[in-house]
């Protein structure tokens, strides 16, 4: 595939990142973990192992990661919950950026004048965005210690959103604020994004 335009081979590596999440939705649709986490509720730690596999396996799989995360903290509280989904969603990261770097090996493309430190941390709340941006990153020969800073930085803040809104107004409200804010988050990201590309 090297034989494409250096813009060609962005856009081909960009599409087949977004595919990776989409296909598995397109075929068997919203998995639904919630109802896989409700069956480990009797056992604080298996609850929080099953989040956090269910988190990372949201980077190739359709998972509803936002609910998950709220369910988490609501279950195991602030701190332990935020520790529980920042370690799956950073695992899911590593799994992307891996499938990224070697499986898209063969498209040589160069990514340095895109501000991937901030499309990393700002899409972690966009569901298949920030997937793609991760499986990007890898194909883009990102460094690694960037690539780790900016979804460590992105994961911690949307991890402690995520388990706040789950410990605090879960337990008053499951279908009320507690759900809202997750919901929001997408939007509240893109909002960020634009403003920051328009001053670009």
């Amino acid at each position: 595939l090297n034989y494409m335009s250096p813009y060609l081979r962005r856009v081909t590596v960009i599409i087949i990142a977004l595919l990776i999440p989409i296909v598995p939705f397109l075929i068997i649709g919203e998995i639904p973990g919630e109802k896989w986490l409700s069956r480990a509720d009797d056992n604080a730690f298996i609850f929080g192992l099953t989040g956090a596999s269910l988190l990372t396996s949201d980077i190739l799989l359709p998972i509803p990661s936002s609910i998950i995360g709220t369910f988490l903290g609501a279950r195991l509280g602030i701190l332990s919950g935020w520790a529980w989904i920042w370690s799956g969603l950073m695992v899911g990261n590593l799994i992307g950026f891996a499938a990224g770097k070697y499986l898209l090996k063969s498209i040589k493309i160069d990514m340095s004048e895109t501000p991937t430190q901030v499309i990393l941390f700002l899409s972690r709340p966009v569901p298949v965005f920030a997937e793609a941006a991760a499986i990007t990153a890898g194909a883009a020969n990102t460094s690694i210690k960037q690539f780790l800073i900016a979804c460590a930085a992105g994961n911690a803040i949307y991890a402690g959103v995520l388990s706040t809104n789950g410990a605090l107004l879960i337990p008053q409200s499951l279908a009320g604020p507690g759900l809202i804010l997750p919901m929001a988050l997408p939007v509240i990201t893109w909002l960020v994004w634009r403003r920051y590309a328009y001053k670009r």
